[in-house]
């Protein structure tokens, strides 16, 4: 079932990958909500205006997908669409749900190591470490947050990349081939928010 969804991204930086993912999205596309090429500028409006309409995009959307760009930090906006994206705002008699919340890293340079390495643990498992200088608190704060936190492998204390974390990160390469994995689990865990220690505030 295609899901109604809302990109995150820094303009400057992600425009290219946003039209990729719109593309791979096929069908589902028309399910987007959210900035086009077509919407109007709104560059002169005021911080309040811009909120507003940024709140009544995000209200009717179901799972936020966030491009995790190297500058990504310098946007205005994104830590507040993240935000909105996981509060439960009213409306008339209406609450939004929770979004799911979904991050796709961008290729950088060829590959994904600006971000994440690879580490291999004393157990002979590698996991992958990110370098969370490049995330907004609130996205690090909905990582590893499953409650109670469930390893795949007790030893290296590792967990599952899908449900561990509330906001899980996936690369470039892999969401473009199939995006709706990934908005399913984002929207999955979307409805199990009691099994999740979930971080509204940035």
């Amino acid at each position: 079932m295609a899901r109604k969804t809302f990109i995150s991204y820094k303009y400057s930086e992600a425009k290219d990958l946003r039209d990729k993912i719109i593309e791979a999205l096929g069908d589902d596309a028309k399910y987007y909500t959210g900035e086009t090429s077509i919407s109007p500028n709104m560059s002169d409006k005021t911080t309040e205006y811009i909120k507003d309409k940024l709140k009544e995009m995000i209200y009717t959307t179901t799972v936020t997908i966030v491009i995790v760009s190297p500058n990504m930090k310098l946007s205005k906006w994104i830590d507040w669409e993240i935000e909105y994206s996981l509060k439960q705002i009213k409306r008339s008699e209406r609450t939004s749900g929770t979004n799911g919340v979904v991050g796709v890293i961008m290729k950088y340079n060829g590959d994904y190591s600006w971000l994440r390495t690879s580490v291999t643990k004393s157990d002979g498992h590698s996991t992958t470490q990110i370098d969370d200088n490049y995330l907004y608190d609130i996205i690090v704060k909905n990582r590893f947050n499953q409650d109670p936190l469930k390893y795949v492998c007790d030893e290296c204390k590792s967990v599952d990349r899908l449900t561990g974390s509330f906001f899980s990160l996936i690369t470039e390469d892999e969401f473009l081939k199939a995006p709706n994995k990934y908005i399913e689990n984002a929207y999955e865990k979307s409805t199990k928010i009691s099994e999740y220690k979930i971080c509204r505030q940035k």
